[in-house]
């Protein structure tokens, strides 16, 4: 690499390009290289032209050969050897804006490597010689034309010290010149006021109490300890006091178990009575989040009251091991506060994600959620991203752990700018926590902070790290800790005189010791939010709500504005020949056939909802459509692409209707849904997969939060999951959505599984969602060809009076001729009942199990008792190890003696081959029936 690689690095041609076009309209290139050629100009302005257009230069002889070689063709602009050195100066400003983080000294406890950050003089055809010299480049960083000297001083001190910034890759001219204006001007003149530093060294001295409390009192127990990173706390308090300043009402923080213990204590104001109790096992539900869970992974909530006297609310989110997991569910719960409670301010909402580093660059959940930022179904006005990064992960190294320099390096894909910080250095890391503070709340995007700190033991506190890192944890155990470092500077500096240091120092002592004494400490106190007092107004649910579900019937009058509604379109609004019939056929099934398919029973369950004041919110792949062209609930002009949502112009709505196709992501989509719900009680919140089978990319999400999260941290949630699911030839990835798996993690009535055959049903199931004085996640084995089945229709009757149906009887056959009963569940239905009239079959009943969790057992076999005599069997299109069969064998087996009729045991869902496929459920539909 040549010593002018920081330019030379670029095609020739190219740049010459670039020139012409500067030349032509100064505002048409990048700003960066505008700032280039203003130089370039300046320069000419300053040396006159040579005979080739380029910048005038002396001492040079014409005939020496350029040390960048064939880069330097004469009269372009790179000919870098024929440059004047005022260009040359302005050079090594960009440089240093663009590659000096990969210098500056952020790391405490080892020596950066050696990144090739090619800024020194000589990498610019500068030198010793030049450092007297005055040059104009000075204005360039606001300290006036300078001496090389001094302006070399400014960058070392800007861009070479305690931060490193990253944020020349931001494509957005205004953001990019507010940064270099924060970051050139403040950092270089930042020097926080006496109150300040006591504040902030009064914030470290907490950090390190309640580290020094838990290890002298619970020496040896697990509690992910802050020590190396206490700079944390600091951090926190500047952030959340210049988010208030700014106008920050609320915060949620999303954050894993290192050092969560000591932010609950030291920013959320949880009292070490408190914490103590839960290390003792004695802790009482309080105002936690959860409860039934290890100290570590619960949240909490707290109204905290700022230095300027602003209160602001605070969250944090209760998560479980699976790093990073937590990140949706945070962006999700600020979304619905956004949108419910701030009308849509989101600088009034704050989201801090707090990262590890091996996590933040190892888990792809960042990324899905990092994608997320700008989009309009997930944007939140920007997250504050902070990493403790420990430089390890557990045991493993950060060059076993990700490939890019950084672990920040996925802020780039949506111009995030990083600032690096030292960890040991506390007045830096709350400098960054105020210019992420302002940035947010001005530019409403995302900035990364990443705190280079370290890990005083190992990953808990019985691990030995030095099994691993033996020579980086020999220096560590010697290293003092961030608040005993600051303190040394306050002092050297003069800062703080001697006599308020010693003072400090012995009021720190006494804290320790008052905390060892267990002096009791009062709460804060605490004013619920009007969504906690709305949680607080619901009850757990019992057994008893489960054996019969409440009316969710509607009005003639509200189908009628409903139906209005999603069969016109405005005046002008021309959708294609499809979409115009639909409408017709829409229009026609609400006023003249008197009898509604799938997509207009699910619109008018919306509708209805709407017209009652509560929110409805849909979210996946495709749902604006439907992955099946069956929804429609947005339409586009056939001449302008203008989209026209139907529900959300509906007249008389009071609520707010959001439906939002989503990027190609399951897990983050759903957790993000998942925390919209768990905000919001009024909300009807709903994923639809786009197969299925694609849910399990969003296993964690099912299984950490979904099934287990009201159990674990006493969370209700009414999230609704749509899964398209059936056997109709499609394949193994397009025909299972895996009901065995909900199944398995069903019980304790911690979730509804349903596989529905009546549009009428499935709009009293979405219905109930809301009406329950209690809420439940709903997982849906939603139809695929039944969306256009010609018998799948519901009566409007159906609509204007009854509830849910957990089992449909069967009305076709008579009870006395009855020799077999079929029991089943979702699209089989349909099979085994056209056969049946086909065949005229009168000895076979089929009754539906339409909700499979919580079973409606008493139900079933109550249904049961008509049928005397008779042989149950169980029929399924699923292998017999999936579906349904196992589950049902397990609940039912003491009380019902059966058998299954079901493909056989199998390790893909479904078979590739239609033919087979066609000829395997013929089998089973002949078998159900007994005509084979």
């Amino acid at each position: 690499m040549d010593k002018y690689s920081y330019i030379a690095n670029a095609h020739v041609a190219y740049i010459d390009e670039l020139y012409a076009a500067y030349k032509n309209n100064p505002e048409s290139v990048d700003p960066s290289w505008k700032t280039f050629f203003d130089g370039f100009e300046f320069a000419i302005t300053q040396y006159g032209e040579d005979e080739n257009g380029g910048a005038q230069v002396t001492n040079i002889s014409s005939s020496q050969p350029a040390a960048n070689g064939s880069l330097a063709t004469r009269g372009t602009i790179m000919d870098m050897e024929q440059l004047p050195k005022e260009i040359k100066v302005r050079a090594l400003i960009h440089a240093h804006r663009s590659r000096a983080h990969l210098r500056s000294k952020t790391n405490p406890v080892r020596e950066r490597r050696d990144r090739k950050a090619l800024i020194d003089l000589e990498d610019f055809g500068l030198d010793q010689n030049d450092l007297n010299t005055e040059f104009q480049a000075g204005n360039e960083i606001g300290i006036g034309a300078a001496k090389l000297s001094k302006i070399v001083e400014s960058l070392k001190t800007i861009y070479e010290g305690p931060m490193g910034f990253e944020y020349l890759y931001i494509r957005d001219p205004e953001m990019l010149d507010w940064l270099k204006t924060k970051i050139e001007k403040e950092a270089l003149a930042f020097n926080p006021p006496t109150e300040e530093k006591k504040r902030i060294l009064s914030k470290l001295n907490e950090a390190v109490v309640f580290e020094n409390f838990l290890h002298t009192k619970y020496l040896g127990q697990k509690r992910f300890s802050l020590e190396g990173g206490e700079s944390t706390i600091p951090f926190l308090d500047a952030l959340i006091n210049k988010g208030a300043e700014l106008g920050v009402e609320e915060v949620m923080i999303g954050m894993a178990h290192r050092g969560r213990l000591n932010v609950l204590a030291n920013i959320m104001g949880k009292t070490y009575e408190q914490i103590f109790s839960e290390f003792e096992g004695t802790a009482k539900p309080d105002l936690t989040m959860g409860d039934g869970d290890v100290k570590y992974h619960m949240g909490y909530s707290s109204d905290i009251t700022t230095q300027d006297d602003k209160k602001v609310n605070l969250k944090l989110a209760p998560n479980p091991s699976h790093l990073e997991a937590v990140n949706p569910v945070v962006e999700g719960f600020i979304r619905a506060k956004i949108d419910a409670q701030h009308k849509g301010d989101s600088t009034k909402a704050l989201p801090i994600l707090i990262h590890g580093d091996a996590a933040v660059a190892g888990q792809g959940i960042v990324y899905e959620v990092t994608q997320m930022a700008g989009l309009k179904g997930y944007n939140t006005g920007g997250t504050i991203h902070f990493v403790i990064n420990n430089q390890v992960g557990f045991t493993t190294d950060f060059d076993d752990a990700r490939t890019s320099i950084y672990c920040t390096d996925v802020a780039k894909i949506i111009d995030a700018p990083v600032i690096h910080v030292n960890g040991d250095n506390a007045e830096a890391v709350v400098f960054a926590a105020k210019l992420a503070a302002e940035f947010r709340q001005k530019f409403k995007k995302d900035i990364f902070v990443d705190m280079v700190c370290y890990r005083r033991h190992g990953h808990n506190e019985s691990d030995e790290p030095k099994f691993t890192q033996p020579e980086l944890y020999n220096i560590i155990s010697k290293h003092p800790n961030p608040r005993e470092i600051y303190v040394k500077r306050l002092t050297e500096r003069g800062d703080l005189d001697a006599k308020i240091a010693k003072q400090m120092d012995a009021e720190f002592r006494q804290l320790l010791q008052d905390r060892l004494n267990m002096v009791k400490e009062k709460p804060l106190p605490y004013q619920f939010t009007k969504f906690e007092q709305e949680w607080q107004s619901m009850r757990r649910s019992k057994p008893e709500d489960f054996e019969q579900s409440p009316e969710t019937a509607i009005s003639n009058d509200q189908i009628e504005k409903v139906a209005e509604a999603i069969t016109q379109v405005p005046k002008g609004f021309k959708p294609i020949k499809q979409i115009d019939i639909q409408l017709k056929q829409r229009k026609d099934m609400f006023f003249n056939a008197k009898s509604l398919n799938w997509a207009s029973a699910e619109l008018l369950a919306y509708g209805s909802l709407l017209l009652e004041g509560k929110t409805v919110r849909i979210t996946g792949q495709d749902v604006q459509r439907g992955t099946f062209s069956h929804r429609h609930a947005v339409v586009h002009d056939s001449t302008t692409n203008k989209p026209y949502n139907f529900l959300k112009e509906m007249k008389d709505s009071k609520g707010l209707f959001s439906i939002y196709n989503s990027l190609l992501s399951e897990y983050a989509v759903l957790g993000f849904e998942y925390g919209y719900a768990m905000a919001n009680p009024h909300s009807l919140t709903i994923w639809e997969a786009q197969f299925g089978d694609f849910a399990n990319g969003a296993q964690t999400m099912i299984d950490q939060f979904i099934s287990s999260g009201e159990s674990k941290w006493q969370k209700m949630n009414g999230l609704v999951m749509l899964l398209p699911h059936g056997y109709e030839g499609q394949g193994p990835e397009h025909s299972n959505a895996r009901p065995e798996r909900f199944l398995q993690l069903s019980a304790e009535y911690n979730m509804v599984v349903a596989n529905i055959t009546e549009p009428s049903n499935f709009f009293h199931l979405l219905r109930r969602q809301v009406a329950w004085e209690f809420r439940k996640p709903c997982v849906v084995m939603s139809p695929k060809s039944l969306l256009r089945h010609p018998k799948v229709m519901s009566p409007i009757e159906e609509f204007t009076s009854g509830r849910f149906r957990e089992i449909i009887l069967d009305q076709t056959v008579k009870a006395k001729d009855v020799k077999r009963v079929v029991l089943c569940s979702g699209k089989i239905y349909y099979d085994l009942e056209e056969v049946r009239e086909k065949e005229k079959v009168k000895d076979v009943a089929i009754i539906r199990v339409e909700q499979l969790h919580p079973l409606p057992k008493k139900q079933i076999m109550d249904a049961l008792k008509a049928y005397k005599g008779a042989e149950v069997v169980w029929v399924q299109e699923e292998p017999e190890n999936m579906g349904y069969w196992n589950y049902i064998l397990r609940m039912m087996w003491k009380d019902l003696p059966m058998d299954v009729i079901a493909r056989k045991m199998s390790a893909s869902p479904a078979t590739g081959y239609n033919k087979v496929h066609v000829e395997e459920q013929n089998n089973i539909v002949k078998q159900a029936l007994k005509l084979s």
